[in-house]
């Protein structure tokens, strides 16, 4: 029955978000139980594409970058993969009417991961829409009622996605820049990270997060409580990043301890419940 190997499907893009990520797990706890299968589908698609791009350093990356981009558009056409995680995907992007443009500019990004170890103004805005914003909309259709309350919060949601991206940047700078040899940043020169580059990025970072968060407030109860913990999570992130040095991030990365995140969860709760966001 296809129904099972639709449940199997979404088995893998559960097990797959609980495997890479605890955080954005236990956030998607806190999701309304009907969102939660699509938003699995949605980080067990994002995950493999950027696995490919980040960590298959012994194989060919733009052989398995075009593979899975050709088999994304496959189980899209005929609403069936035997790759599960596609499988899942493609269910979730038709219920909900997912954009293909949405998709297209996320896989785009993905590619630029191959060739581009540097980045303009321009393309760092390109590659964050891509990465980050596009995906957050994504989510952002599965958790609005119509399409007009997706219209009205789709700002807000970009900017949550951009904050989000811009802080692993941030925390992620050592591998990035020492292992893969990238800078996201522009107009910054990894090897002379000064205090003058790390504010102007987190002064970005600050205005996107207060912009994100009126949109948060404004989302249906269903998937409000979810998206604040995450929101809460890479706030508390942030604020652990901005306390260490340039030279300190570019040698370590910085982590909330699972006591923390304990914590965080609960507060957010808290807020959640009582209406204090």
């Amino acid at each position: 029955m296809k129904s099972l190997f639709d449940d199997v499907s979404l088995q893998c893009s559960k097990l797959t978000t609980k495997a890479y990520s605890t955080s954005f797990s236990l956030g998607i706890q806190f999701l309304g139980k009907e969102l939660r299968q699509h938003v699995y589908s949605i980080y067990g698609f994002v995950r493999f594409a950027d696995e490919i791009v980040d960590t298959f350093d012994n194989y060919n990356k733009v052989h398995l970058l075009d593979k899975f981009i050709a088999d994304t558009y496959d189980a899209l056409e005929n609403r069936i993969s035997l790759n599960p995680i596609l499988n899942a995907f493609q269910n979730t992007v038709h219920r909900f009417d997912i954009e293909i443009e949405l998709i297209d500019t996320f896989l785009a990004s993905m590619r630029m991961d191959l060739d581009q170890h540097d980045h303009s103004r321009k393309s760092y805005e390109q590659y964050i829409l891509g990465s980050a914003e596009v995906v957050g909309l994504m989510c952002l259709h599965v958790f609005t009622i119509d399409k007009q309350q997706y219209l009205e919060l789709k700002p807000y949601a970009m900017k949550l996605g951009a904050a989000f991206q811009k802080v692993n940047f941030l925390r992620d700078v050592r591998d990035d820049f020492n292992k893969l040899g990238r800078t996201y940043f522009p107009d910054v020169n990894m090897n002379n990270f000064t205090p003058e580059d790390k504010q102007k990025i987190q002064d970005e970072i600050e205005a996107d997060f207060k912009e994100a968060l009126i949109g948060i407030r404004k989302l249906p109860a269903s998937s409000r409580g979810g998206v604040y913990l995450a929101y809460v999570y890479y706030v508390s992130l942030f604020k652990k990043i901005k306390n260490v040095s340039p030279d300190r991030i570019l040698k370590e990365r910085i982590r909330i301890s699972n006591g923390h995140k304990f914590t965080l969860m609960i507060n957010s709760m808290v807020q959640n419940k009582t209406g204090m966001l």
